[in-house]
């Protein structure tokens, strides 16, 4: 099995991902993005917003700043509680997040207090890894990037650990200024920063990161919408229940309507989960390598009332790709009561004042996708010889290559090329054999390869070859465009094209 090793050498040898200013040495937990990876990151951003933004009316979009008052933070408990326990080496002063430590070692410490961690190290006789030497007391690190703002005399602020935070002051505005009614949702996409105690699994836990988050705002007289999942009802998903992972059991299919008739989770929740459970099948991850896991209640974060994760199979286990979080009304309160704003919804139909729910919060990190689909993507293919990068032509950073048969079809070649660059990630290649040139744009998940060759002259037409089936067909020079759109748009699969 590919390791997470070898896809951090694999992404570095074809330009998805570097190591950040590599050249000095790098610097833990941070990553740039080569020209693939960054066609790659783009298309998985966009296929997020055109599927959960642009093609809804329930739910706009914002982009809050990076750094914003510092008095956010306060409010959101975030100063205080976005913590992890830092576990420092007293002989050479190594540290590692205390959690992550007991794992490695098949020890579970999620949720744990210092004395628990304590307790665990001193009865597994555990020690630093670096030196031998004796752990100190875990404590608390706050994960938040602190910035100065100004000169001198300027104040503390901080990089955001997340994107969801900046919905909420604007939510009064954004709810005015787009007449927008209960229930609807706020989505935002960008960069977040969280000081990582211990950077690691290559893109999986970094200290910069982009996320896409969704609050998604309801009348608390809403939250049991029964026919809000009747088009999802029976959606079957692996599941890992909060009574299951204490009972040591291995997780089951259910279908949507089973969770909910378990009451696992309120509706909304499970509404989103099974929207973006089909939203990660639909762009290629195979049914059998995610699940959704229930937190259990000691791992909650400080806002949440219930939390689910859609996990994807990694080569070093089950691990979060996605979050949703039932906050209620955590955060509009903590708002109200601290900037003395009124953040509440007047409700005609009741006559009253109500503060929303948010009964659903789907989070998304980047990086953590284009890593999952990666590996789902990846094929070392005996019988080709070389790598497959089977990834959806929606997400693929090259669409489409175009090769000349030989170089005195270059020009010819080269004006199919321009021509099909207004619409298309085109990448052009005449170095080579022709079965070499395939090999290349396989490995980096081209979907579909032009050949021009001296019928093409004759005929007006060109060979376009499918990645994953190495099918061929002789299409019409002046139907590329269209033939090319509906391919990589899904509207008709090749097959159909070969009939």
């Amino acid at each position: 099995m590919l390791s997470i090793e070898d896809m951090a050498a694999f992404c570095r040898r074809k330009g998805f991902v570097y190591p950040s200013a590599d050249i000095y040495g790098g610097i833990a937990g941070f990553w740039d993005f080569g020209h693939l990876g960054v066609g790659l990151k783009n298309a998985v951003k966009q296929e997020l917003w055109r599927s959960f933004v642009l093609r809804r009316e329930d739910i706009v979009g914002i982009d809050g700043s990076i750094i914003t008052n510092p008095l956010v933070w306060k409010a959101s408990g975030h100063l205080e509680s976005f913590t992890d326990l830092l576990l420092p080496c007293k002989k050479c002063g190594h540290r590692t997040r205390a959690d992550l430590f007991l794992q490695d070692k098949g020890i579970s410490a999620e949720g744990m207090s210092p004395q628990q961690i304590a307790g665990l190290l001193k009865k597994h006789k555990l020690s630093c890894e670096k030196c031998g030497g004796a752990f100190g007391s875990a404590h608390a690190f706050n994960l938040m990037f602190s910035t100065a703002v100004g000169p001198a005399s300027g104040f503390t602020a901080y990089l955001r650990p997340e994107t969801a935070q900046s919905i909420f002051p604007n939510f009064a505005l954004v709810m005015e200024h787009n007449r927008m009614k209960l229930p609807f949702g706020i989505a935002q996409l960008g960069k977040a920063f969280r000081n990582e105690i211990s950077p690691r699994d290559f893109l999986f836990r970094s200290r910069e990161f982009e996320q896409f988050e969704l609050e998604f705002f309801v009348d608390p007289g809403q939250l049991h919408h029964d026919d809000l999942l009747k088009d999802a009802l029976e959606l079957e998903v692996q599941v890992l229940t909060a009574e299951m992972q204490r009972e040591k059991q291995e997780h089951a299919s259910l279908t949507i309507k089973q969770m909910h008739q378990q009451k696992l989770g309120n509706p909304w929740q499970l509404y989103w989960l099974a929207q973006f459970h089909q939203w990660f099948l639909l762009h290629g991850i195979r049914k059998e390598n995610l699940r959704i896991r229930e937190h259990l209640k000691d791992e909650l974060a400080h806002y949440a009332l219930s939390c689910f994760d859609i996990e994807y199979r990694f080569p070093f286990g089950w691990k979060e790709i996605h979050g949703n979080a039932d906050r209620g009304a955590y955060d509009l309160k903590q708002h109200m009561q601290h900037a003395q704003s009124d953040l509440t919804v007047f409700q005609e139909e009741r006559r009253e004042k109500i503060i929303p729910l948010v009964a659903s919060e789907p989070s998304q990190g980047i990086e953590r996708a284009l890593l999952a689909f990666l590996f789902d993507a990846y094929e070392d293919s005996k019988e080709r010889g070389n790598v497959v990068l089977h990834l959806d032509s929606r997400l693929a950073p090259v669409q489409v290559a175009v090769f000349p048969l030989v170089n005195k079809l270059i020009t010819d070649a080269r004006q199919i090329a321009e021509h099909l660059r207004q619409h298309f990630t085109v990448f052009f290649d005449k170095s080579g054999s022709i079965g070499r040139r395939y090999a290349r744009q396989d490995e980096i998940g081209t979907p579909y390869c032009i050949t021009i060759d001296f019928d093409s002259l004759q005929k007006k037409d060109a060979t376009i070859r499918d990645r994953d089936t190495t099918q061929q067909v002789r299409v019409k020079i002046a139907e590329l465009p269209a033939v090319l759109r509906q391919l990589i748009s899904q509207e008709i699969p090749f097959a159909e094209l070969q009939k």
